[in-house]
């Protein structure tokens, strides 16, 4: 596949103009080759526009006739083969299996979302029949579904160049849903961004979908994506990111005239609470754990743990040392930009410099000959300083993480309750232990958005239970999930019907109920065919 370095623009192509970027590799500092060119404002418009007058025709699409182009992307992004592995590896240096692996991943939650909207019942149909008879008024007729919100656009993420950015999780469930999409693409991985564009927009033309249900469109700074949030005709928002990042563009969504739902993931420590027992008979075990658990993805993952709770008088259980010694010996790998490794540099320093901090292994953030190196760090400090130093509650991406000490139960108690909103807490504890700490762990379920228990948070199954979200600023809407099926409710808002001519009717809540969808009917659920 020929890469052009412009935007993909409905069917068509925007213009080999404006600002020039590139994508770097990682490993080595070398720029890649095509150079992008950044979407102008009619670029943008024109990409609106399109999604606008897609956005009807699409919508009223069954579940069934979308679910057959959502796998026909799936098919599309596996036909790109070695073309789109080299690519992505050249762009992240990720390694081989990783990139195999997310774009397994890739297809088959967009074959997951196909099945969902195949079967049908995430409408959520309900009826409520009208009794012309009722006294002392009469009761009318009701019936409600989901609906798409309209045009949606998604913003690229840096660290899942395939799973979380131009045909990942936020493009799969919007489309899903019956909505257009506009893709920001990420500049860190600008020709993975074309290859995965190329792969929907070939679904989309095999399928004869609208044009205007996909574009995708490549800029550089910030102005690109500030203009779509504001866009009047835009609906919605996805992204994952930084806080930073994430709270600019929220703030924006709801300044606009016509506020729009911006749903984001911005950040988070993951914090891991070992209890007592299980640390006295699995600490060297756990450490081990944990050391893979930190390291995962050069410490990129959204849920990497950034801080681990263990009681003062740890002593003796091998945790630490182990911990301290695998941490020390982590070979330095390469981040994923110079932007993510110059910030995990400036952050690891922030948190070695903090009072009471005591520098395990590691600490300078970067090493030597690995391109945008990350070098593994371990902290440690009491908890009365944790406690003291609220920054140290903040995320710093990448392969760190600090040791707690809390005095006693009542001190982990405290630091749990200072924790800001986070996408995932995990427990290692024995029955007994867990018992024992029932409070705590009803605390931390208030706190996020997924609870572990004698595992590890990264590595996120896409599922139907799947949670990948929690209370702010771990995400901006704490109530839904970016990851897995339920996050399709993002992008669909109820409507009733009242008293409608059953010729006007969505299939889904016509009274023959022909698509066999299970049903609301007067309250009861009733099974579809």
């Amino acid at each position: 596949m020929e890469l052009q370095g412009t935007s993909l623009i409905g069917g068509g192509r925007g213009a080999s103009a404006g600002g020039e970027m590139r994508a770097v590799n990682p490993a080595t500092g070398e720029e890649l080759e095509p150079s992008y060119f950044t979407a102008s404002r009619a670029e943008i418009d024109e990409a609106v526009a399109l999604a606008t007058e897609a956005a009807g025709p699409y919508g009223r699409l069954s579940g069934k006739e979308r679910a057959v182009f959502l796998r026909a992307i799936a098919d599309e992004i596996e036909a790109l083969g070695d073309a789109l592995k080299e690519r992505v590896m050249a762009e992240t240096a990720l390694p081989e299996p990783r990139v195999l692996g997310e774009t397994a991943r890739t297809a088959g939650q967009m074959r997951l979302f196909a099945d969902v909207i195949d079967e049908g019942s995430w409408v959520r149909a309900r009826i409520d029949h009208g009794d012309p008879d009722r006294e002392p008024m009469s009761k009318p007729d009701m019936r409600s579904m989901l609906r798409p919100v309209g045009p949606v656009v998604v913003f690229g993420a840096s660290n899942f160049p395939l799973a979380l950015s131009t045909a990942g999780g936020d493009t799969a469930s919007a489309l899903a849903a019956g909505n257009p999409v506009i893709v920001k693409a990420h500049p860190a991985h600008l020709g993975t961004a074309e290859m995965m564009g190329q792969a929907v927009r070939a679904a989309v033309k095999k399928c004869g979908m609208p044009d205007g249900v996909f574009s995708l469109l490549f800029g550089l700074g910030n102005q690109l994506g500030e203009v779509l949030v504001q866009h009047p005709d835009v609906k919605a928002v996805g992204f994952t990111g930084s806080l930073k990042g994430g709270r600019a563009l929220m703030d924006l969504a709801a300044a606009r005239p016509e506020p729009i739902p911006f749903f984001a993931e911005m950040g988070s420590i993951n914090p891991v609470f070992i209890l007592p027992e299980a640390l006295a008979e699995r600490g060297e075990a756990i450490a081990a754990g944990l050391q893979g658990a930190v390291n995962l993805g050069v410490g990129q993952f959204c849920t990497n743990p950034g801080m681990v709770v263990l009681d003062a008088a740890s002593d003796g259980s091998g945790l630490v040392e182990k911990l301290t010694g695998s941490m020390g010996e982590t070979p330095v790998a390469a981040m994923l930009t110079e932007g993510i490794s110059e910030a995990y540099k400036a952050g690891v320093a922030s948190v070695a410099g903090t009072e009471g901090m005591k520098v395990l292994a590691g600490g300078k953030g970067s090493g030597d000959g690995a391109g945008f190196g990350a070098e593994a760090a371990l902290f440690e400090i009491s908890g009365e300083a944790f406690l003291a130093n609220p920054e140290l509650r903040h995320e710093v991406f990448g392969p760190s993480t600090i040791l707690v000490k809390p005095s006693g139960k009542e001190e982990a108690l405290a630091i749990a309750r200072s924790m800001e909103g986070n996408l995932t807490a995990t427990v290692h504890g024995t029955e007994a232990d867990i018992e024992a700490n029932r409070e705590l762990i009803e605390l931390l379920e208030k706190k996020v958005g997924r609870l572990v228990f004698n595992g590890y948070p990264v590595g996120v199954e896409v599922g139907h239970a799947t949670v990948h979200g929690g209370p702010y600023p771990a995400s901006a809407d704490g109530q839904s999930t970016s990851i897995g099926t339920m996050s399709i409710y993002r992008f669909a808002r109820p409507v009733a019907w009242q008293d409608a001519p059953e010729s006007i009717l969505p299939q889904e809540l016509q009274e023959a109920n022909p698509l066999g969808i299970s049903r609301m009917v007067e309250g009861k659920l009733e099974a579809g065919s």
